[in-house]
């Protein structure tokens, strides 16, 4: 039996007595659909271009304050002082020293951050970022004789729990740097600060050493054994008690994984003595490196890097450029609206329909 459909349900799109569409007609829904107009959208585009380029350049400019000097002390070039060191193994005795003469030519005015940087080195990789044990680090004295398995194959050597265990823990950056100024050539040792460098968070709460007597770290680690590339045991990192074992501060900066290939990390701090010398005067200095960490293999790159902050934390002048381009494709883009609206806006579109 042939079924024959009104003009109009076929328009809708629904025969009538459709199924599950009550008393025959079309289903509708209410819905929200936004209207753009000329008076919604130009002012929309020039408030942002308004606001977007006056931070944009604020914050390129205050970016551009910002004093850093950067040394590249990998070796490879045949001429560098470190190019000795270049094929430095992890247990090299003694380790290898280099140093490197370099010159300020602006002072550095407020307090300086001393900074390593490595290159080419993916800390962001899955299997490595999962390879350690937060309750070890914690302080739980289970798991310090007991890791757990995500260590692998970190977790044991020769039998005995690794403490730091995992891959994160096991390749820890351990270059020594030492600055000095050099002045009609006597080398003055500028005084670096190792505590401060990490987040308050990471040294009071995530990173704790086992319970037990704090002033005997020998006993409490005993039992375990230090990781495979570690010179020395956890509880030798720092003659100081409360900046040794699991709360030493320049091991929670190096767990503290980075997201990108090329990173840096916060290596230590030079306060500024009184308000009326720069922390760092122009001048000469001196970069004294014990080269124990060896990138050569991996075709990486190891960086010292100086460096002020302002209130927006450090170096970045992407940051500002991307305020101020998007400030201005906005801005741009809303005066050619607004001439073709001016031009063609009040135009009569409708055609003449002759009688």
């Amino acid at each position: 039996m042939a079924v024959n459909y009104s003009a109009k349900e076929e328009a809708d799109g629904h025969p009538s007595g459709g199924v599950g569409v009550p008393g025959g007609g079309a289903q509708r829904l209410p819905a929200w659909q936004p209207i753009l107009t000329a008076g919604t959208v130009l002012p929309a585009f020039f408030i942002i271009g308004l606001i977007f380029i006056p931070i944009g350049i604020g914050i390129f400019v205050t970016s551009n304050n910002i004093r850093e000097y950067e040394i590249d002390y990998t070796g490879t070039e045949p001429s560098s002082p470190c190019n000795k060191c270049l094929n430095v193994s992890w247990d090299s005795t003694p380790p290898c020293t280099c140093t490197i003469n370099f010159t300020l030519e602006h002072s550095f005015e407020s307090n300086v951050f001393m900074y390593y940087g490595l290159s080419n080195f993916y800390q962001n990789h899955r299997r490595y970022v999962k390879s350690r044990d937060d309750s070890q680090l914690n302080g739980d004295n289970s798991s310090l004789l007991n890791p757990s398995k995500e260590c692998e194959p970190y977790r044991t050597n020769e039998d005995k729990p690794i403490a730091p265990c995992g891959a994160i823990a096991n390749s820890m950056f351990n270059d020594t740097l030492e600055l000095y100024r050099i002045d009609n050539d006597t080398r003055t040792p500028i005084t670096l600060i190792k505590k401060g460098i990490a987040w308050w968070t990471d040294k009071n709460v995530k990173f704790r050493n086992p319970t037990g007597d704090g002033n005997n770290l020998t006993a409490l680690f005993q039992g375990t054994t230090k990781p495979v590339n570690w010179p020395k045991p956890v509880y030798m990192l720092d003659s100081e008690p409360d900046n040794n074992g699991f709360i030493n501060e320049d091991f929670i900066v190096w767990m503290r994984t980075a997201a990108l290939p090329t990173f840096r990390k916060l290596y230590r701090l030079i306060e500024r003595k009184n308000n009326l010398q720069p922390t760092l005067q122009a001048g000469k200095y001196s970069l004294d490196i014990a080269y124990n960490y060896p990138v050569h293999s991996f075709d990486g790159r190891k960086r010292m890097i100086l460096s002020t902050i302002s209130w927006m934390g450090g170096k970045n002048p992407f940051l500002g450029i991307a305020y101020i381009t998007v400030g201005s494709i906005c801005f741009f883009l809303g005066v050619v609206l607004l001439i073709i609206h001016h031009k063609y806006g009040n135009r009569n579109t409708s055609a003449d329909i002759p009688n």
